[in-house]
């Protein structure tokens, strides 16, 4: 059985020029598991990468491997692989002097160099290329070169810093379920940055969200979209349903908003009758079905209809003109009456 190791961070934290960069971030990566970082352009995914490669020191906070703390260790002795957007392979070289590039700078016996090249190229089914010109390759072979570089060292946490966004979208979903494929078989922990949601979900284990410097939400991706803490979260994942309501009971918690009276969820233990809350209400599996359950019954039309390749996506106009968005197993005319019935576990307060 393969050794685990797991890199942990606790309360880490950088500025720039007096500005925070990263505050107080937790997060903890493990072997066997990815752990996709999302978040937009400029919210800190590339600096906190930088930070555990060791090309940039934080402020304060702990980078534990193993329990150990790393902080003061040089790039080089950490064994960290990363893996860039552009992929920075070398023109000069063939596919295989690139893949063995790094090994060299181990000193490592040119026996050894041959055998861990050859096995990194196999694990990316890239054999064949051995001999090939990087820059006779297309985007989606340099990527899986460039792969290859980062496993040939062994790394033993692997890096990945949005290296399909310069891809199309057939090619980027045929090389998300290949990257997948080696991630489990090499059992390598590895911390993959995107902004991208659907890449997060086909290959991350976890999910952590990073806004403006901060991990605002961080779990299993069924659980940020079932469950969003916060209004950021849900519009990043991409849920237009927001509704204000007031808290008229609790256990079971009632609200009363717009569109009438409905029962909902909440992580809260806080609320009181006569609280003013948010809410989302999620749109995931299936809401538009015949139930025996009275509550949480709405009558709205159908204003569009979208096919979504296995769902519909359908929005629903009520009669007060509040339209919302759901998935549909059938497709729905324009025009047409809908009649939904949201569980309760679909309508859930919000923390802001």
């Amino acid at each position: 059985m393969a050794e685990n190791h797991t890199l942990q961070i606790k309360e880490l934290s950088k500025t720039y020029q007096g500005h925070p960069l990263l505050e107080g971030i937790d997060l903890q990566v493990s072997s066997g598991e990815t752990l996709c970082l999302l978040g937009r352009s400029g919210s800190g995914k590339s600096t906190l990468l930088r930070i555990i490669a060791g090309l940039e020191t934080p402020e304060s906070g702990s980078l534990l491997w193993d329990g150990e703390d790393i902080r003061a260790l040089p790039t080089h002795q950490r064994r960290f692989g990363l893996m860039f957007q552009d992929y920075a392979l070398f023109p000069h070289l063939n596919v295989e002097e690139n893949v063995a590039f790094g090994l060299r700078m181990l000193h490592l016996p040119a026996e050894q160099i041959r055998e861990r090249s050859a096995q990194s190229l196999a694990q990316v089914n890239m054999s064949s290329f051995a001999k090939r010109r990087v820059t006779d390759l297309s985007g989606g072979e340099q990527q899986r070169v460039a792969l290859a570089r980062a496993l040939a060292p062994q790394p033993r946490l692997l890096m990945l810093d949005e290296p399909l966004a310069a891809l199309d979208r057939a090619l980027r979903l045929q090389l998300q379920g290949e990257l997948r494929q080696v991630l489990q078989q090499t059992g390598i922990p590895a911390l993959y940055v995107t902004h991208d949601q659907e890449e997060a979900l086909a290959l991350g284990d976890r999910m952590a969200l990073l806004h403006e410097g901060k991990i605002v939400q961080e779990g299993r991706p069924q659980e940020l979209f079932r469950a969003p803490r916060s209004r950021w979260v849900g519009e990043f994942l991409g849920m237009t349903n927001f509704l204000q309501g007031t808290v008229m009971q609790v256990n079971p918690l009632v609200l009363d908003s717009v569109i009438g009276r409905l029962q909902a969820t909440s992580d809260s233990q806080l609320l009181r009758p006569g609280d003013t809350v948010y809410t989302v209400i999620t749109p995931v599996g299936n809401l538009l079905r015949t139930t025996a359950e009275k509550g949480n019954r709405l009558h709205g039309e159908c204003i569009s209809c979208q096919f979504k390749g296995d769902t519909y996506q359908i929005e629903v106009e009520l009669k007060n003109q509040t339209s919302f968005s759901f998935f549909s197993e059938r497709e729905f005319e324009i025009g047409e009456n809908v009649e939904m019935y949201i569980p309760a576990g679909n309508i859930r307060c919000l923390v802001k």
